[in-house]
């Protein structure tokens, strides 16, 4: 997250608050709204999908703290050099990228994955764009964009020990996030609208990344119905009754809702992120900024429980898998609501 001055202490929880999400929501994306089993289409019960049958046993928890830790442990390495933009380590970080894209079915959006930023002229820079056409004849016209930055700050000069910014928090863990919802959704392909996984370079440059695809999808008059941003989530909300909180929180009926079909109290608001207007300074603010349609952050970093914010113990040692894993768990039925929607419900207020 850009721009955020701290010095706090880490402190980790083991849950998120709220009663514990059905499994059978995230089972099937005809069913955000809770019922087990069963899906619900013009007002009529109906059997789930029976594609998504067939994947019941992959992904009755889809999300494990292994697959997680996986992802992040190769984000975070040194290998990659703090993936700072233009580097030689952000693009392997973008090679990793567009293998989860090819492997799960999600298309280059563009004629390439990887979209050259033309705002960014230090070096070659680009955010890596996936694409999930969506199931309905309609409804796939509109487009849901789900994003995260994943370049960081690269090395840091006058440290001792230690000089590389793995950037594990901020923000390996968001692109962890977007790559598994990526491979959820192109797994079970049934999201009725389309979606956009965005993976954004020059975050921490000044959110080029985002304003350069915002600007670039306007100019296609693409119909955007929200863009859904995940940024430093890798550790839980302390005292918190809810997992997540929501940037701009009063803006939009977003939170409530993504506690709708998320079916518990999933994301919920905090004060600090409207105090130090942290809306602004994360990669929706320019798709709010040209669409003029819901655009939030949500993140789980509450100023108390993460103090290694741009610095070099920002390390994957201290991320909790499981948490992580819970989010992804229980953020799918949310997504899988907002996606397959028959009408736009997401206003700004």
């Amino acid at each position: 997250m850009k721009h955020i001055s701290i010095v706090l202490l880490v402190l980790f929880i083991l849950g998120c608050g709220g009663t514990k999400v059905d499994q059978s929501t995230i089972l099937n994306p005809t069913n955000p709204s809770g019922v087990k089993g069963q899906g619900v289409q013009n007002g009529t019960l109906i059997e789930a999908d029976a594609k998504v049958q067939t994947l019941k046993t992959k992904v009755k928890s889809f999300s494990t703290p292994q697959d997680i830790e996986t992802i992040m442990n190769f984000l975070t390495s040194d290998e990659l050099q703090g993936r700072e933009t233009g580097s030689a380590g952000i693009d392997k970080a973008a090679g990793f990228i567009q293998n989860i894209f090819q492997e799960n079915n999600i298309l280059p959006y563009f004629s390439s994955y990887r979209d050259t930023l033309s705002n960014y002229n230090d070096a070659a820079a680009y955010n890596m764009v996936g694409y999930l056409p969506g199931t309905d004849p309609q409804l796939k016209n509109e487009f849901v964009v789900i994003g995260a930055h994943y370049d960081h700050i690269g090395l840091l000069n006058g440290e001792v020990k230690d000089t590389i910014a793995n950037g594990a928090n901020d923000n390996a863990s968001g692109t962890t996030t977007v790559l598994e919802f990526a491979k959820y959704f192109g797994k079970v392909k049934g999201n009725k609208r389309s979606i956009i996984f965005a993976l954004f370079s020059a975050e921490e440059k000044g959110l080029m990344g985002s304003k350069h695809l915002a600007e670039k999808l306007r100019k296609e008059n693409i119909d955007l119905y929200a863009m859904l941003n995940f940024e430093m989530v890798g550790v839980p909300m302390v005292d918190k009754d809810h997992c997540l909180y929501l940037t701009g929180y009063e803006l939009s009926n977003l939170a409530e809702v993504s506690n709708r079909y998320a079916n518990k109290n999933l994301v919920g608001f905090l004060p600090k992120a409207k105090e130090f207007n942290l809306f602004r300074r994360s990669d929706n603010a320019p798709f709010h900024d040209e669409f003029s349609v819901p655009s939030q952050t949500y993140s789980s970093f509450d100023f108390t429980n993460f103090g290694e914010y741009h610095k070099v113990g920002d390390e994957v040692s201290l991320m909790d898998f499981t948490h992580m894993a819970r989010i992804v768990n229980e953020s799918i039925p949310m997504i899988t609501g907002i996606v397959n929607s028959p009408i736009k419900e997401l206003k700004y207020n």
